[in-house]
């Protein structure tokens, strides 16, 4: 049972990974966009800074 969980696990991680290279070459010429950089770096520190002030406010 456990290598067949094992085995689920690898063949969802490599399906995602499929995909979200599928989704960076679609999106490759805008991704290389400075204002496509800003607004990605402005979501990724809202996120990481939201989970510091949960974590900060959390039990």
């Amino acid at each position: 049972m456990g290598l067949l969980l094992a085995t689920v696990h690898i063949l969802i991680g490599l399906l995602w990974s499929a995909v979200l290279i599928g989704f960076a070459r679609v999106l490759q010429g805008w991704l290389r966009k400075p204002q496509a950089r800003r607004l990605l770096d402005r979501i990724t520190g809202t996120v990481i800074g939201v989970f510091g002030i949960r974590l900060a406010l959390g039990n």
